[in-house]
């Protein structure tokens, strides 16, 4: 893992749906802002913007349809 664990914080909240009664989880991950930008990853970067058009649509489709390959 590119990150130490005092970068890293994960929690976790769980509880009953109160629509269903079923029992939900949900998680919630933070990565130190510091961590981010090692990798490129901080939104103050120009490397976490996106640098050029969308793939086309069919190309989505297909990478759907071929995952379970």
């Amino acid at each position: 893992m590119p990150f130490g664990a005092d970068e890293v914080l994960i929690g976790l909240a769980c509880g009953p749906d109160p629509r269903t009664g079923r029992w939900r989880g949900f998680y919630a991950v933070r990565v130190d802002a510091g961590a981010l930008r090692r990798l490129g990853l901080h939104p103050d970067q120009p490397t976490s913007k996106v640098a050029g058009p969308a793939p086309p649509e069919w190309w989505h489709a297909e990478a759907e349809r071929t995952a379970g390959w």
